[in-house]
């Protein structure tokens, strides 16, 4: 069973940054779409940053300009480097395929905004 480990979550300022960590315990990981999602209390979870097997991103628009995803085949990791954090932001975000298919979500981690 594949297994999603998001880590770098934590209580930061507003206008501060965080650069979170997924590592995906699957084989064909350079193939696979990936995206970063976050849930807010009493929200859905919504994709906020996904990135193809070829490096192409994209963003929602609440996040455009200030968050980069990124990934390190090699590793099986991706990666949110979140800049310019506002409360907004605060939610727990998780990774998995950007796709109709999913895997089993992981604990997630943590992103708290102070104002």
């Amino acid at each position: 069973q594949v297994q999603l480990v998001e880590s770098g979550g934590g209580l930061v300022q507003a206008g501060g940054s965080l650069r979170l960590s997924c590592v995906a315990s699957v084989s064909i990981f350079r193939f696979i779409p990936m995206g970063w999602y976050r849930q807010a209390p009493g929200k859905q979870r919504e994709l906020v940053a996904g990135i193809t097997s070829g490096g192409s991103t994209k963003y929602s628009d609440s996040v455009k300009g200030r968050f980069t995803i990124s990934r390190d085949n090699a590793k099986a990791t991706v990666f949110l480097q979140m800049n310019s954090l506002q409360p907004e932001d605060t939610a727990v975000y998780y990774c998995n395929a950007d796709g109709t298919q999913k895997y089993v979500w992981g604990q997630g981690t943590q992103v708290t905004v102070s104002s």
